[in-house]
């Protein structure tokens, strides 16, 4: 009879391995069954996104027209405050002043306002539904209709736009083809406009919230000797208590001197001045990092889609040994007056620095390129 051996040391270690061997047997199963070929750091991003794609898709149309509230009541708070305190503090300092800073300001803020509202409500181009397009270089594959050079689908309007730059929430519209200059120059009025107040509202607002004590008198060298008042005879009375002038029935002395005002002592100025400090400073910050951004995609003759597009193509091609050329790029001093309109006579000083709605060039749905060229008014430049 051979000896009873008991291997109850030995299960703790055969159960860990069992359990270890169907952990890594299931999670092998469970990416067996998601392996994807073409997995990358870009597809998983795109994944992760998809349900903010979702949401934006959805609800962006619905958040639209409180965007737009939210603009208008900002701007109009801003140029408020701006007539209720900066107005009477310039007009205090120095009235030739205040007339040139009233003359720039209206000129800004009628061009913000022009040009707020016509992005706003100028379609962006849309190509024609029942007519042939027969500039059409492929089919929409959510519109199920054939599409132009530069037009993209907008999953937010939820139709092709000519040539769609991005969808702004801010205007409750695509910026396309029909109402990008007037997106462009609204944030480059708006950051002009904020730039303004900031400079020649500096003053006001670091003796608010630096100093501290608004404009007040500040005692260079400390008083010596001791306080007198005057009776009604003119004589001189030693003050011994520093009391207030009603306990005593004397009046207070009278002065022309300038009485400065308090602003910390009036909460809703106080306030009012905070607010424009953390608006305006945010704004400029915010709509000047896009005025650069648009100007350099202007420069170089493309939207935001095409930014993306040319420099995936310049990867794909540079792979090859082949260098990518943008068939749109006129060139910095041409394409900027494409995108302003500046053709047909058009001059600066009349159809940018004031507001003008004059229609872009062309139909949106054909566009010239780089190879194409032709004489306009006597001058060889390209269209």
């Amino acid at each position: 009879m051979g000896p009873i051996r008991w291997r109850l040391k030995e299960f703790p270690i055969k159960l860990i391995n069992c359990l270890r061997f169907r952990y890594h047997y299931s999670l092998r199963c469970i990416r067996s069954l998601t392996y994807n070929h073409h997995m990358s750091q870009s597809y998983a991003s795109d994944v992760c996104l998809e349900p903010i794609f979702w949401f934006v898709d959805n609800f962006t149309h619905l958040l639209g027209p409180f965007f737009v509230f939210a603009v208008v009541c900002l701007t109009a708070a801003v140029v408020i405050i701006c007539y209720w305190i900066g107005l009477p503090y310039w007009w205090n300092k120095s009235p030739k002043m205040t007339y040139f800073l009233l003359i720039v300001g209206h000129w800004l803020l009628i061009n913000v306002s022009y040009n707020f509202y016509m992005a706003a409500v100028t379609s962006p181009g849309i190509p024609p539904e029942k007519e042939l397009i027969v500039e059409a270089v492929s089919i929409c594959k959510k519109c199920v209709a054939p599409k132009p050079p530069r037009t993209h689908h907008c999953s937010v309007c939820n139709k092709c736009i000519l040539k769609m730059d991005h969808h702004c929430p801010w205007l409750n519209n695509c910026v396309g083809y029909g109402n990008h200059r007037y997106f462009f120059l609204y944030m480059l009025y708006t950051t002009l406009g904020v730039l303004f107040i900031i400079i020649f509202g500096f003053e006001l607002g670091y003796d608010v919230l630096i100093v501290g004590d608004g404009e007040g008198w500040n005692e260079i060298e400390p008083l010596h000797g001791h306080p007198v008042r005057f009776n009604l005879s003119g004589h001189i009375i030693p003050v011994t208590e520093m009391n207030d002038y009603v306990d005593d029935g004397l009046e207070p002395a009278q002065h022309d001197l300038p009485v400065p005002q308090d602003y910390n002592s009036d909460t809703s100025k106080h306030r009012a001045i905070i607010f424009m400090a953390l608006i305006n400073v945010a704004t400029l910050f915010a709509l000047g990092a896009l005025v650069s951004w648009h100007s350099s995609l202007i420069t170089r003759g493309e939207t935001s889609i095409e930014a993306h597009i040319n420099k995936s193509e310049t990867k794909r091609l540079s792979a090859l040994g082949k260098i990518y050329k943008n068939p749109y790029d006129f060139g910095p001093r041409r394409n900027w007056r494409l995108f302003l309109g500046l053709k047909r006579k058009r001059t600066w000083w009349r159809h940018v620095l004031l507001p003008s709605g004059h229609k872009p060039e062309g139909n949106g749905l054909s566009w010239l390129t780089v190879n194409d060229f032709v004489a306009i008014d006597g001058e060889d430049e390209w269209p």
